[in-house]
């Protein structure tokens, strides 16, 4: 059940009860008390056209109290059929990257997108898509409230931020983001596309920033105790 600050940000109850079924209503901040309420909604969601095609709706993995909050772009095969984000040849490899920075997704990684329906045949999300699942991935951000987001490919960051620059030149760079330190990093996937460690390569570039961003959560995590 919503609490009563959560009544108050809707004209009635049955307002609240249509936001899964309604994109036309709007989900303002702190609308769900904790995320197995959000879970609820986002499970009966028909907010856009994807939940017409779905077998399931892909909400999180991980740990919902986790420092680092990594944000991806929609489900693919894998995902739609297990029901969990990044489980397939590049979750495996996301996997292996968080671990060689000693990163657990069961204890320091909690794992969304922006999307939580499969796009037919993996195509990028639309804009329509994106802005009727966002609100949800914005109450995930307040409710982990993770010292730091991590952007996972162009259409996540691009679709929360509003960046025009291609990720190429914009990833391992800072920036403040709801309040908190994020990063832009290349997609698992694009790395499995480009498998050289070369320097300068993706891989060699990916392995800089995660390296950073270790170095980051440590120094956070001190000033946090």
């Amino acid at each position: 059940m919503n609490n009563p600050q959560q009544t108050n940000l809707f004209e009635n109850q049955s307002q609240w009860e249509k936001i899964p079924y309604d994109a036309n209503i709007p989900i303002p901040r702190q609308t769900y008390s904790d995320l197995e309420q959000l879970e609820s909604h986002c499970r009966q969601c028909q907010r856009c056209e994807l939940s017409q095609t779905r077998s399931q709706v892909v909400v999180s993995r991980g740990n919902k109290n986790a420092d680092v909050m990594i944000i991806g772009e929609a489900p693919g095969q894998s995902e739609d059929e297990q029901g969990l984000p990044f489980v397939g040849r590049s979750g495996q490899l996301l996997d292996q990257i968080l671990a060689s920075v000693a990163l657990s997704v069961e204890k320091d990684v909690y794992i969304s997108n922006i999307v939580k329906c499969r796009p037919p045949q993996n195509r990028t999300p639309t804009a329509k898509e994106i802005n009727a699942c966002k609100p949800y991935l914005l109450e995930q951000v307040a409710l982990v409230d993770p010292l730091i987001i991590l952007f996972t490919g162009a259409t996540a960051f691009k679709g929360l931020t509003g960046e025009k620059k291609a990720i190429s030149k914009i990833r391992g760079q800072w920036l403040q983001w709801e309040g908190r330190w994020a990063m832009a990093i290349f997609h698992p996937a694009y790395l499995l596309r480009n498998p050289s460690r070369e320097k300068g390569k993706p891989k060699w570039l990916m392995w800089q920033d995660i390296q950073n961003v270790s170095q980051q959560l440590k120094a956070m995590r001190t000033n946090h105790k």
